[in-house]
C-alpha cells in the first residue's frame, strides 16, 4: 500500500528525541491548563516542536518571524487546532501586528525568538505570565536591558553548550553553505570568503566553506576571538582588506550594521552578500539600495537575488534581501533536522521547568540549567546507540 507523505511528515518522523518527549508528555501533561505563546520560524521542524508541546496539553497561540513563515506549516497547525497569527511577510509592521495578537491572548508561557514577545510583555505586563524561553543571542542582547522590568524566569537556549555546538557550530555552517549553493548554483572552489563574526555560528560557517575549498578570512571585533580564528588556520586581515578581497561576504554576528553602505567602495565587482544572523539588519540592504552610486537594480524574483549596478560598472549581489539566508529564498530548509531536534528538546524541557515552577525570577535571562543539558544529551545518545 502506498501513501503520499509531506515534508512535515518526513521531519516529524526524523525528530526522534521530540517524539520520545511527546510520548512522555502525553502521560505527565506538564502544560495542562496553560497557554503557550510562540514567536518562532514557522517551518516543518517547528511543527515537531509545537506538536510536542501540544502533547503536554498546552493550548498554543503562534506566530512566526519575518520572511520565514511557510504557508503549508500554517495550514497544518491550524488544522491541528492551534491559533496562528502569521503570514509570509517581509513587512515589519504586519509582523508586529501578529506579535501583538499573540500577547493579547495573555499566554502563561512565552517561547520567543529574537525577544519580540517578551519586549511587548515588558511594556504591557499581565499577571499570569510565568516566564519562558528565548532562542537566540540576538534576543538575549535585546532583553538584557529589560531584565528588571521582566523579573521572571527566561531561559536562553542559545547559551546551552548543546545549542552552541550542535546547532550553531555544526548546523548553521552547513545550512549557510547549502543556502549559498541553493541561491546561486555557483562553486565555492577557490572563492575568497569573508565571515563576519567568529562565535559558534561563525566557526561552523568558516569551517564549512574552507572544507569546500574556499579561501576563508574572518573578521571579529574581539582581538582574542580573532586570535583564535588565526590559530584555527583562517586568514585574519584588517576589516577593509577582508572586504576588498572577498567574493562572498557572510554576516553571522547577531548585531546590526555589520556591512553597510559606507563599505560600498570596498566591495569588489561580482561579490555576493548573505546574512546568517536572526535579524535582517546585519547587512544594511536599504542603504545599499538607496546609495547614489546605484544606478539600477536587477531582481531575480524567483531566486530572491538582487543585483545592484553601480556607476563605475561594478555589480554586487544580495541574497534573500538580507534576511536569514537559510530560511529565505527558494525552498528554504533551515538547519539540519538532528540539530533542531536537540535544540527544540531543550526548549520543551525548559518550558516544562518554568511551568512547574522549578525556577524563579532570579533565573531571568540565564542559560539553560545544567541538569537539563545533561538530560537532553543523555537521551539523544541513548537513541543514537
Amino acid at each position: 500500500m502506498t501513501s503520499d507523505k509531506t515534508r512535515i511528515d518526513w521531519i516529524g518522523s526524523s525528530c526522534r528525541l521530540l517524539q520520545a518527549t511527546a510520548e512522555e508528555f502525553r502521560h505527565t501533561r506538564p502544560f495542562e491548563g496553560l497557554t503557550i505563546g510562540t514567536g518562532i520560524h514557522l517551518e516543518p521542524k517547528t511543527v515537531a516542536l509545537l506538536m510536542t508541546l501540544a502533547a503536554g496539553d498546552a493550548r498554543l497561540v503562534c506566530t512566526g518571524n519575518l520572511n520565514s513563515t511557510q504557508p503549508a506549516t500554517v495550514e497544518f497547525l491550524r488544522a491541528e487546532g492551534m491559533t496562528v497569527f502569521a503570514t509570509q511577510t517581509t513587512d515589519p509592521v504586519a509582523h508586529h501586528q501578529s506579535l501583538e495578537a499573540v500577547v493579547a491572548e495573555k499566554p502563561d508561557l512565552l517561547l520567543d525568538n529574537g525577544g519580540d514577545l517578551f519586549a511587548i510583555a515588558a511594556d504591557r505586563p499581565y499577571a499570569n505570565l510565568l516566564g519562558g524561553t528565548e532562542e537566540t543571542t540576538s534576543g538575549r542582547t535585546r532583553l538584557l536591558p529589560l531584565r528588571e522590568r521582566l523579573a521572571m524566569p527566561i531561559l536562553v537556549i542559545n547559551d546551552s553548550p548543546i545549542k552552541q555546538f550542535a546547532e550553531n557550530k555544526h548546523a548553521v555552517g552547513q545550512s549557510l553553505f547549502e543556502s549559498y549553493m541553493r541561491f546561486t548554483n555557483r562553486s565555492t572552489n577557490g572563492k575568497r570568503v569573508t565571515v563576519f563574526g567568529y562565535g559558534a555560528c561563525g566557526k561552523g560557517t568558516a569551517a564549512c566553506f574552507r572544507n569546500a575549498f574556499s579561501q576563508v578570512s574572518v573578521v571579529d571585533i574581539d582581538p582574542v576571538t580573532t586570535l583564535e580564528a588565526n590559530l584555527d588556520g583562517f586568514l585574519t586581515p584588517l576589516r577593509h582588506d577582508a572586504i576588498r578581497s572577498a567574493d562572498v561576504l557572510i554576516t553571522v554576528t547577531g548585531h546590526p550594521g555589520i556591512v553597510t553602505a559606507t563599505d560600498l567602495p570596498l566591495i569588489k565587482h561580482g561579490a555576493i552578500l548573505l546574512n546568517g544572523g536572526h535579524f535582517p539588519n546585519e547587512i544594511d540592504v536599504a542603504a545599499f539600495r538607496g546609495h547614489p552610486d546605484v544606478v539600477a537594480i536587477d531582481r531575480y524574483q524567483t531566486d530572491s537575488i538582487e543585483t545592484l549596478n553601480l556607476k563605475d560598472g561594478r555589480a554586487i549581489h544580495i541574497l534573500g534581501g538580507g534576511h536569514m539566508a537559510n530560511l529565505a529564498g527558494p525552498r528554504p530548509l533551515g538547519n539540519s533536522v538532528e540539530s533542531m531536534d536537540l535544540g527544540f528538546t531543550l526548549q520543551v524541557r525548559c518550558l516544562e521547568r518554568v511551568a512547574n515552577r522549578g525556577v524563579g525570577p532570579e533565573a531571568c535571562i540565564v542559560p539553560v540549567p545544567a541538569d537539563i543539558d545533561a538530560m537532553v544529551a543523555s537521551a539523544y545518545l541513548d537513541l543514537a546507540r
